[in-house]
């Protein structure tokens, strides 16, 4: 059990086993709320935030499908077990198959109740409320219950208010552009422009351009001028997306823009002001690209004056089952389908993944599996299916770059016969630069002068 005791609300019409119930779960550690009818529980809901509901399938007035129905429509990830006298065992299997987690029969064995409830609370997503204080419009995009990412959020609702250039860490997937576009809706910048850009995506030569601008004819294909991003996103906030990747020669220029706060644009003698706030993210170990001169310190010190660490998906599981569920209802509206949600053995699949790709990932195996989907409720095998298919296929853009890169060197240098001055020629690099390359990549120019006989 974790230092928070977890919640149970427990909903019976009959005293006697509310009573019974409650003092079976408060036995073990849990905290419980009671409700005698399923209106109360209702009530209860939002201030309760509760991890696991617990209901009689028969009772007065709202039956216990009825409140399921109920907790479903408002939140889909909540967990609720159902109890259920011998008589009514084929309603409580129908009522299963519909997304109730599972059922239990009266009179409830006490080991059978605890290892139901806890298997349920280790999925269990919680009330709307779960996510207060931070259920604010600034970070509604950010779904989470995660005491790691509450943390992080914590920091960014701090810092936002300030102007301080804010460095994002994070794996590839694990939501940096989401926490950057939430720090500039909490900002004072909130009403100007948010402008992102990927500087591992664009080819060396268009990204000055892109950030900088450039006049007519400053190169071959500018037929008319272009402001560049820096100048669009003047009064706002600037996410510089993947900054570690972005070339040295570039980064000299951006240090200046930083220091100067001007921007002058490719092939101009004239220099306009930029007013922007500058957050930067990357996936990759920055200080490691530091130490071998892949990346300026002092830009570096001007980027990172608050830092903020995204959690892979892997260090906030419980958040799993709240993401799973939002992106079933989304994907279910856009195939036009009738879904009631994951059964418990499909979303304990899902928490038990490694997710190497994060959050993009577990979107595609969601994505998947609604789209192949042929029931109302996701059965685990459709979900174990996306997963191992998203194991084949899914490449982070770093590795697949990594594997060009490390491709083309090699070609390079069997057409050179490890030549290194003519393969840097034929990249258009310089020797330094190339043989950084090679050492990044292991390769030795040697090996492949001995093919040549």
């Amino acid at each position: 059990m974790s230092e928070q005791r977890k919640n149970i609300l427990v909903v019976d019409d009959d005293s006697d086993l509310l009573r019974l119930l409650t003092l079976r779960l408060s036995g073990a550690g849990y905290s419980v709320t009671a409700a005698e009818s399923g209106e109360k529980a209702l009530a209860q809901l939002a201030v309760a935030r509760p991890q696991v509901v617990i209901t009689d399938l028969r009772m007065s007035g709202m039956d216990g499908l009825a409140l399921f129905d109920a907790i479903h429509r408002e939140n889909p990830a909540l967990p609720v077990i159902v109890l259920t006298a011998h008589g009514t065992i084929p309603d409580a299997v129908a009522a299963v198959k519909r997304g109730v987690f599972g059922y239990l029969t009266k009179p409830f064995d006490a080991k059978a109740l605890l290892a139901e409830v806890e298997r349920a609370s280790a999925l269990g997503a919680g009330s709307p409320g779960e996510r207060a204080p931070h259920d604010e419009a600034w970070c509604s995009d950010i779904i989470t219950r995660s005491a790691a990412m509450e943390d992080v959020l914590t920091k960014a609702r701090l810092v936002a208010e300030s102007d301080a250039s804010v460095f994002i860490r994070g794996e590839s997937g694990t939501g940096k552009e989401l926490l950057a576009r939430a720090i500039h809706r909490a900002s004072p910048r909130r009403d100007r422009p948010f402008v992102a850009i990927n500087c591992g995506a664009i080819p060396e030569q268009l990204l000055e351009s892109e950030l900088f601008g450039h006049v007519k004819g400053a190169f071959t294909g500018a037929a008319r001028d272009h402001k560049g991003l820096v100048v669009t996103a003047d009064g706002g906030t600037l996410l510089l997306d993947e900054i570690g990747d972005m070339p040295l020669a570039l980064q000299v220029k951006l240090l200046r823009v930083l220091q100067e706060k001007h921007v002058r644009p490719v092939g101009s003698t004239q220099s306009f002001a930029a007013d922007v706030r500058i957050i930067s993210a990357t996936h990759r170990d920055i200080e490691a690209e530091m130490a071998a001169g892949r990346f300026r310190e002092d830009l570096y010190y001007r980027l990172n004056v608050v830092s903020l660490a995204l959690p892979p998906l892997a260090e906030r599981r419980e958040d799993i089952p709240l993401l799973a569920n939002h992106f079933l209802t989304q994907l279910a509206q856009k195939y036009k389908k009738t879904l009631a949600g994951f059964s418990p053995e499909a979303l304990e699949a899902l928490v038990a993944a490694a997710w190497p790709g994060n959050i993009r990932q577990l979107y595609n195996v969601v994505e998947q599996a609604v789209a192949l989907a042929t029931t109302p409720l996701i059965p685990p095998a459709s979900v174990q299916q996306a997963i191992q298919n998203q194991q084949n296929e899914f490449a982070s853009f770093e590795e697949a770059r990594r594997k060009f890169e490390r491709e083309y060197l090699t070609q390079l240098l069997k057409i050179t016969n490890g030549n290194v001055t003519q393969a840097a020629r034929l990249a258009k690099r310089n020797r330094t630069e190339f043989y950084k390359l090679l050492a990044r990549h292991e390769i030795d120019p040697a090996l492949f002068k001995q093919s040549k006989k």
